[in-house]
């Protein structure tokens, strides 16, 4: 596609000696003489970019160019200038202006100044794709009388500073709730930083949330920042905040109360500006009766509540969830998206789905792979057999030696048993009697990632 570009200046000369340069490097051109003609030209041309010279008769280039700001404050203008000062420089810099070039116009910076001001608008046209396609990814969808109750509290919770507790079942949803939360609120431009509690070990979640000097402790080559500096102006989502330990805890307390965190081994604290967003499958009330999670620290993080409903209570849901899922999944993988027949998304609906909407995304994305044609059938839902995890009994038995089988059917065990524990490592290495150590080494044999 072509640029296109906007030449205003009332001199004849100017404006066809660019045409010719700029039509020679490919783009397409339109002059006007003036500022009025400018605005006028712009709706219609829509311009990449604008070259607009400052001294005209009737608007000047300084009065088009706060115009131009009205129109689209994010069009890139290069000012031109026969007879540019400092305060003329400092006056169009201040509306907005690009660049600022002195007559006569160099050949070489004409095309140099352009090229860098393209690749701006480039680069802001693929971060507004890349916001789009994020925030589509994380999308609530459902229309669910339990999901608009949670959709309500968010929009009134998101514009203020409050801090919010998320709880729900694992796989339920409860980042989505966060993200949603951070995209409507005033930090929205700034980091939305996540921390899952439970899958970094004891040892280390100090120095993941607040940082560390060099030489702290074993192991610390050099100062790293923590996750509280990384989400400064923005927001902190601390996951399975119920798995923290209590030093941990301590020191989140602190820099909730004091808003200053300290990295490991430094002496000075340092003030960070963060939103606390706290999610959890666990009831901290019976953690706190327990021993094991603060009481003081609750009550600072949960001054909002937030219930994520189980799938299971909001089964009208599940077809606009798998029709999402898979248009998703398809663009991913590069295929086209299959159809879920009537039959195959009534027996999907009746699933119970323990482990949430995450495990409807993984059998979705296990039935566009595996099944045959065009439309999936009830059949094919049949085929996912009690629990969707990642092979079942006649996959297994495609396995060539007994070895093969072996490791095949120990994948998706860890990862079924990964998943009904939220990728809480701990947890899940204490129900399976497994030391811990020996469940992350099995997790890098297997390479086995949170999908969801």
């Amino acid at each position: 596609m072509a640029r296109r570009v906007l030449v205003v200046d009332d001199e004849r000369g100017v404006r066809e000696a660019l045409r010719q340069v700029l039509e020679y490097e490919g783009m397409e051109v339109q002059t006007v003489t003036g500022g009025d003609d400018a605005l006028t030209a712009l709706p219609d041309f829509h311009p990449h970019l604008v070259l607009l010279d400052v001294k005209m008769a009737g608007m000047d280039g300084l009065q088009t160019l706060a115009e131009i700001r009205k129109f689209d404050d994010a069009l890139p203008v290069v000012m031109i200038s026969g007879h540019g000062t400092i305060q003329t420089a400092v006056e169009a810099t201040q509306l907005g202006a690009y660049d600022f070039l002195e007559k006569p116009l160099d050949t070489d910076r004409i095309l140099l100044t352009l090229r860098n001001a393209l690749k701006t608008v480039d680069l802001t046209s693929e971060n507004e794709r890349l916001r789009e396609v994020v925030q589509d990814r994380y999308e609530i969808v459902g229309s669910s009388r339990v999901v608009n109750q949670v959709l309500e509290v968010i929009e009134k919770v998101a514009p203020t500073p409050a801090r919010v507790l998320i709880t729900g079942e694992n796989g339920s949803g409860k980042e989505l709730v966060a993200r949603a939360i951070h995209r409507l609120s005033p930090r929205a431009e700034n980091p939305f930083v996540e921390v899952n509690c439970a899958a970094i070990p004891s040892e280390l979640i100090e120095s993941e949330l607040f940082g560390h000097m060099k030489g702290s402790f074993t192991g610390a080559f050099a100062d790293r920042t923590g996750k509280f500096e990384q989400a400064d102006g923005g927001t902190l989502f601390l996951d399975e905040v119920g798995d923290m330990s209590a030093a941990a805890q301590a020191k989140v307390l602190r820099a909730l109360e004091e808003g200053v965190v300290t990295r490991i081994g430094a002496a000075k604290a340092i003030k960070v500006d963060v939103r606390v967003i706290a999610a959890t499958n666990k009831s901290l009330e019976a953690e706190i009766a327990a021993g094991r999670f603060r009481e003081d620290l609750y009550y600072r993080i949960n001054v909002v509540p937030v219930e994520v409903p189980p799938l299971r209570t909001r089964r009208d849901d599940i077809p606009a969830l798998i029709e999402k899922f898979s248009q998703d999944i398809a663009t991913t993988f590069g295929f086209k998206a299959k159809k879920f027949d009537a039959g195959a998304l009534e027996a999907m609906a009746a699933r119970d789905w323990p482990g949430n909407v995450r495990e409807l995304r993984n059998a979705v994305e296990r039935l566009l792979i595996l099944t045959s044609g065009d439309t999936i059938s009830a059949n094919d839902v049949a085929r996912l057999g009690g629990v969707s995890q990642d092979a079942t009994v006649g996959e297994l038995m495609l396995c060539e030696t007994f070895d093969d089988f072996k490791q095949e059917a120990e994948r998706a065990f860890l990862r079924g048993k990964l998943a009904e524990n939220g990728w809480n490592v701990s947890e899940t290495a204490r129900k399976l009697a497994m030391p811990r150590s020996n469940l992350y080494k099995k997790i890098e044999k297997y390479n086995l990632e949170r999908t969801a």
